[in-house]
């Protein structure tokens, strides 16, 4: 069985698109453990109410291990796919090369516009509409040493209208991220995808 950990910080809807996804059979895989870098997530009670094995990281008590932490964990329960759903933390180090194509994050917007240091939440959205953009969406994409910079897998657009609020945007956006992730994690489970360099094949066949 195809195993994933899911990080995350919040509330957990783009987890709970996944265990959905998993409880339709669209997604072959278990969700083997959901770690959170906030005691008081809700996504933790989101993954007790689906009997899914919760665990929460103190920043403050692990600092600059958290990753290796997460490492640990994930290399104890045989994890083949890190899933980042609203992580706030930043991976870095042997993570990331242990798990080197194998970590992706869902990030709200078209990469590369409107991302990068601060850009998370609503500073994405409320940006977007500063900007004047017509076209917004999510990206899932690898994560790499730099934030927001890894190949890109899938991007899902919404139109941006100029009455939009940040939150009206934020929600339309949301509803693809939804979409976007589990389709993601579909491709990779299923070995469509191939890393070129920048470039994300994904095979039809």
């Amino acid at each position: 069985m195809y195993k994933i950990a899911v990080l995350i910080s919040g509330g957990g809807t783009n987890l709970q698109s996944i265990i959905d996804k998993v409880k339709a059979g669209y997604l072959d895989c278990k969700i083997e453990i959901v770690i959170s870098d906030n005691e008081k997530a809700y996504g933790i009670e989101r993954a007790k109410e689906n009997d899914i094995y919760a665990v929460a990281l103190s920043k403050k008590q692990y600092g600059d291990k958290l990753s290796d932490e997460i490492l640990k964990i994930s290399q104890e329960r045989n994890v083949d796919l890190i899933v980042t759903a609203g992580f706030l933390s930043i991976i870095k180090g042997d993570l990331l090369k242990k798990f080197k194509n194998r970590i992706i994050n869902i990030h709200p917007s078209l990469i590369p516009s409107f991302c990068g240091k601060g850009m998370y939440g609503l500073n994405v959205h409320e940006a977007a509409i500063e900007y004047g953009v017509k076209i917004s969406g999510c990206t899932v994409h690898f994560v790499d040493e730099g934030t927001d910079t890894g190949p890109i897998i899938i991007q899902k657009s919404v139109p941006v209208f100029a009455e939009d609020t940040a939150e009206e945007l934020q929600k339309r956006v949301l509803e693809k991220e939804h979409e976007a992730l589990p389709e993601a994690i579909k491709l990779i489970e299923t070995g469509k995808v191939k890393v070129h360099e920048r470039k994300v094949i994904i095979e039809n066949n």
